[in-house]
C-alpha cells in the first residue's frame, strides 16, 4: 500500500478536485473550446490583414475569398477582422459584468449568511423584490433609460445578476458558520470582520466560481439580445450581437450568410462551452462527489 493510499493520509482536496474535473469529459471539451475562442478573439485582428473599421466600398457585400476570409459587409468592411474583435467587446462585457454580479452579491450575501437575524431579514426581502421584477423588462427599461454603449451594457447587465450569487453565498455562509473552526475563532477572540474575511468567505469560493463560469454565458447571451435590438454595444464597434443584428434585414438573411453567422456560431460555441466547464467545475468542487 502506498503512502498517498495509505489509511488516515489525507489528500490534497485541490487535486482530487482537479482529478475531478479530468474525468468530466465535457468540461474538459468546454475549457479546450473556449481556450481556442479567446486565443482566437486575441489573435484573430492581429493576423488579419485588414483592420475592424477599414471601409472599401469597391469591395462591398464580398463572399469569402482568398483576400477577405470571411467575406465582406455592406461597407466592405472584413468580416473576419469584425467578428474576432467583436469576441473581445463580447468577452469583456460578460466577464466584467460577472464581476459586478460577484462583488455585489457575495458582499450582500456574506453579511446576510453570516450575521443572520435581523441583518439577514433585511437584505433577503430586498433580493425577493429585486427577483419579481421580470428581468427582461427591467433590462430593457433601464437600456433604453441609460442609453446604450458598452460601459453601461456592463453595469446595466452586472446590476440584474447579482441577487443569484447573494442567495449562493448567503446558503453557504449560513452552514460555514456553524462549523467548529468557526466557533474556535470566535472563542480566541477574532473580530467578525476577521472571521468572515479569513475564515467564512474562503468557503464559498466553490460556488463563486460555478457561479462566474456560468455567469459569463448568461452575460453573453444578454449583451447579444441588446445588441440585437439597437440598446447595446453601438456602431461602429462591433460585439457579437450587433453583428448578428444584420440578420433583422432578409435580404441578409438569405443572401449574405457570411455576414450574421460567423458570429452567431460563436456566440453558440462560447456559450455551450462556458456551460460544459461549469457544470465540470461544479462536480469538481463538490465536496461530496466521489473521490
Amino acid at each position: 500500500m502506498t503512502a498517498l493510499t495509505a489509511p488516515g493520509i489525507r489528500r490534497n482536496p485541490t487535486t482530487l478536485a482537479f482529478k475531478r474535473f479530468l474525468r468530466h469529459r465535457l468540461a474538459v471539451l468546454g475549457l479546450l473550446l473556449l481556450s481556442l475562442i479567446v486565443l482566437a478573439v486575441v489573435v484573430g485582428p492581429v493576423v488579419s490583414p485588414f483592420k475592424p473599421d477599414d471601409i472599401d466600398l469597391m469591395s462591398r457585400n464580398q463572399p469569402p475569398s482568398s483576400r477577405h476570409w470571411l467575406g465582406t459587409d455592406p461597407t466592405g468592411r472584413d468580416v473576419f477582422a469584425r467578428t474576432f474583435s467583436a469576441g473581445r467587446v463580447s468577452l469583456m462585457v460578460g466577464l466584467f459584468s460577472t464581476l459586478i454580479s460577484v462583488v455585489v452579491g457575495t458582499i450582500l450575501g456574506a453579511l446576510a449568511g453570516y450575521f443572520g437575524g435581523w441583518v439577514d431579514n433585511v437584505i433577503m426581502r430586498f433580493v425577493d423584490i429585486v427577483m419579481t421584477f421580470p428581468s427582461i423588462i427591467v433590462l430593457l427599461t433601464l437600456a433604453a433609460i441609460i442609453g446604450p454603449g458598452i460601459d453601461k451594457t456592463i453595469v446595466i447587465i452586472g446590476l440584474l445578476g447579482w441577487p443569484l450569487a447573494a442567495r449562493l453565498v448567503r446558503a453557504k455562509l449560513l452552514s460555514v458558520r456553524e462549523l467548529e473552526f468557526i466557533a474556535a475563532a470566535n472563542a480566541l477572540g477574532a473580530t467578525d470582520r476577521r472571521i468572515l474575511l479569513k475564515h467564512a468567505l474562503p468557503n464559498a469560493v466553490d460556488v463563486l466560481v460555478v457561479f462566474v463560469s456560468l455567469g459569463v454565458a448568461s452575460a453573453i447571451l444578454t449583451e447579444a439580445g441588446l445588441s440585437f435590438l439597437g440598446l447595446g454595444v453601438q456602431p461602429p464597434q462591433a460585439s457579437w450581437g450587433n453583428l448578428l443584428s444584420t440578420a433583422r434585414e432578409i435580404t441578409v438573411l438569405e443572401a449574405y450568410p457570411w455576414q450574421w453567422m460567423p458570429a452567431g456560431a460563436l456566440i453558440v460555441l462560447t456559450v455551450l462551452a462556458t456551460n460544459f466547464l461549469g457544470d465540470g467545475l461544479r462536480d469538481a468542487l463538490d465536496p461530496k462527489a466521489r473521490q
